[in-house]
């Protein structure tokens, strides 16, 4: 933990001399809070941010200990092909991510992402489970940051605030997605298998908000 500690000590520096850019233009003034609230894209958006961190942390924070007791696999067996072809595959995205027509992707990504849960809680085959955790990883790669290039386009002038309580409502799908299967898992006599497919109306619903988001462009 201590040699881990280095890495954002060291971060600290360099945000020193990091440019950081206005979100708006001199002397334009972003949405307040109020004006925020009262919009309903906003909240639809904050459903889909919601949704997008639930999508990705559902599989994420159990594929170890799915592959260990689903799988019977060894703990560095299920730690490198769980979590490791996860992270793997979704920073794929980061890689060639400007190239993509963002809409068509994050719907093609929503469909992919309902696949990968369907094939790890479903297959019967161990080797196909795994795969469908680095099919998860992948395809989540792109929901966070795409929901934010969204928003800005959706939202003129959100403005600091607007990025804040999205993160914020991503924040709480990173918790509640992987709550959600362990609860669901809890009450199947321990079947994570269960609990992942009962989290895929997370990439549901955002499939749902970004039908309904270009529908209202």
């Amino acid at each position: 933990a201590l040699m881990w500690a280095v890495i954002p000590i060291f971060n600290t520096f360099l945000f020193r001399s990091a440019p950081i850019y206005s979100l708006h233009e001199e002397g334009e003034q972003g949405l307040s809070l109020r004006e925020l609230c009262t919009s309903k894209i906003f909240w639809m958006l904050m459903l889909m941010m919601t949704c997008a961190g639930a999508s990705e942390q559902a599989v994420s924070q159990w594929a170890s200990t799915f592959a260990e007791t689903s799988l019977h696999i060894s703990k560095t067996l299920g730690d490198l092909a769980g979590p490791l072809t996860f992270a793997a595959c979704m920073g794929a995205y980061g890689k060639y991510g400007d190239r993509i027509r963002l809409d068509l992707f994050m719907r093609g990504s929503c469909i992919l992402c309902i696949l990968s849960y369907l094939c790890i809680s479903i297959l019967p085959f161990p080797a196909l489970n795994l795969f469908g955790c680095a099919l998860c990883g992948f395809s989540v790669g792109i929901m966070w940051p795409g929901t934010f290039s969204i928003a800005s386009a959706s939202i003129r002038g959100g403005g600091t605030a607007m990025f804040a309580l999205l993160a914020l409502a991503g924040d709480l799908g990173c918790s509640g997605g992987p709550t959600l299967a362990g609860l669901v898992s809890s009450y199947a006599g321990g079947s994570l298998k269960t609990g992942i497919f009962a989290a895929i109306i997370f990439p549901a619903v955002l499939l749902l908000g970004l039908i309904k988001s270009k529908k209202s462009e």
